[in-house]
């Protein structure tokens, strides 16, 4: 295996010669210890999603039906979209920093294969619990939940440089805390699809009147695993068509517009269809189902944490990240984003990315390093960080709770009212008898 000395941070290396010094592309490891001198909150962050995974897994195997193969689809389904990601150059727009496991010439991280199943898993976990009658609205509601999990995760993420995003691409132009608004629409759009194609092809094979969660024939659950996760992609990419691209790219809509669009439209839909829905008394939560709660805390905690206690300007993070190139100086940064345009390389004296920067390096990067060191940088205003996680987790803790442990005592009456006339209906019938 390859391994790089993180130690000499401000190594840089061009792409060829990243390309040329891992022959081993398909995993590649690095000190944790060095990583975590460097970069405490994100060595957090890939705990907390590998606890998760962990256990989203147990509580799969205990529940049997459908829940291990609703993990296994969402794991094949992320690793459909990061790959394409990274290998489709027009939407090839991001670079995470350095973990102590990457695969794919260090591009995926683990524990990003493990981000998407825990994601869908809660989500879909949460949305079987509403028993909503309108399967569109189950799909839209399972979009929500997984936005509303991710949020904490794109907005601290970015600002500690777990990632960087691509200067120039118009279609992340809009941001949001750093953060794409249309990475938004991305988790609600391909959440929606892939809960449409996972549980209706095993509906569309399996024609057996079975429970929504009970699993039906292996061939029919392996079918729903294999097309959720190779048309989830496709299909939350065209959910772009009607809405973003045409107001976007014809009309100059922002993506903050379209996105929020989008999420009130899915809120309102599922609003409406709560109403009536068939929710009775939630599930009694057994020690797996309090551990997911439990990790839900964690989850929203760590995120929390970081903005309370840490410094993203401490920050410092080498690995691969977008191209360097020469500056052209009759073509501002702002200038090339108001004309839609893109360009292959960042400039690094004109760019707009602000989370970091290349303070803690004696100078900057070389034209044509794919490989080098960038730094974060402080809060402009920590407070207001503070405040909007403390929202985005009050709305969680809400959410979720509610959805787990909350019902309508008015159901309980009427169902014990009416199960009591029948047995005294059943009596008198058969003294009449």
């Amino acid at each position: 295996m390859n391994h790089y000395n993180l130690s000499t941070f401000g190594v840089e290396k061009t792409r060829e010669e990243v390309d040329a010094s891992f022959p081993p592309w398909f995993v590649n490891f690095q000190d944790p210890f060095e990583l975590y001198r460097a970069q405490p909150s994100y060595l957090w962050c890939q705990a907390s999603f590998l606890l998760g995974a962990l256990l989203c897994i147990v509580h799969a195997i205990k529940r049997g039906g459908r829940w291990p193969y609703l993990f296994l689809g969402a794991l094949c389904h992320g690793l459909v979209v990061e790959l394409i990601t990274y290998y489709v150059p027009s939407i090839d727009n991001f670079w995470h920093s350095k973990t102590p496991i990457d695969f794919f010439g260090h591009r995926l991280p683990l524990y990003i294969i493990f981000l998407y199943p825990v994601f869908y898993y809660q989500a879909h976990w949460a949305v079987s619990k509403l028993h909503l009658k309108c399967r569109w609205s189950e799909h839209m509601a399972a979009g929500l939940l997984v936005v509303l999990i991710d949020l904490p995760y794109d907005i601290v993420s970015v600002k500690f440089v777990h990632w960087t995003w691509h200067d120039t691409d118009p279609n992340i132009a809009d941001r949001h805390y750093w953060v794409p608004w249309n990475s938004y629409y991305f988790h609600a759009t391909f959440a929606f699809a892939f809960s449409f194609f996972f549980h209706n092809v095993r509906k569309w094979i399996d024609r057996r009147k079975l429970d929504r969660w009970q699993a039906g024939s292996v061939k029919a659950e392996l079918a729903a695993v294999l097309v959720a996760a190779l048309l989830s992609f496709p299909g939350g990419a065209l959910l772009f068509i009607p809405l973003y691209h045409p107001f976007h790219d014809f009309y100059n809509v922002p993506g903050e517009v379209t996105a929020v669009t989008l999420l009130f439209v899915f809120l309102t839909t599922l609003w409406k269809f709560d109403r009536k829905s068939n929710r009775r008394l939630p599930e009694r939560l057994d020690t797996m189902g309090r551990a997911l709660m439990a990790h839900l805390v964690i989850h929203y905690s760590v995120f929390f944490a970081m903005v309370a206690f840490l410094n993203p300007e401490d920050v410092v993070a080498a690995g691969l990240h977008e191209p360097i190139g020469d500056c052209d100086a009759k073509t501002p940064v702002h200038t090339v984003l108001k004309t839609l345009e893109k360009r292959t390389y960042l400039c690094a004296e004109d760019y707009d990315e602000k989370y970091f920067d290349f303070h803690c390096l004696a100078r900057q990067p070389k034209s044509g390093s794919y490989w080098y060191t960038i730094c974060g940088t402080p809060f402009e205003n920590r407070a207001e960080y503070v405040l909007v996680l403390s929202l985005i987790c009050f709305v969680a803790s809400m959410v979720f709770r509610t959805i787990h442990f909350d019902y309508d005592v008015r159901f309980d009456i009427y169902d014990l009212v009416r199960k009591d006339k029948k047995g005294q209906a059943a009596k008198e019938g058969k003294k009449n008898k």
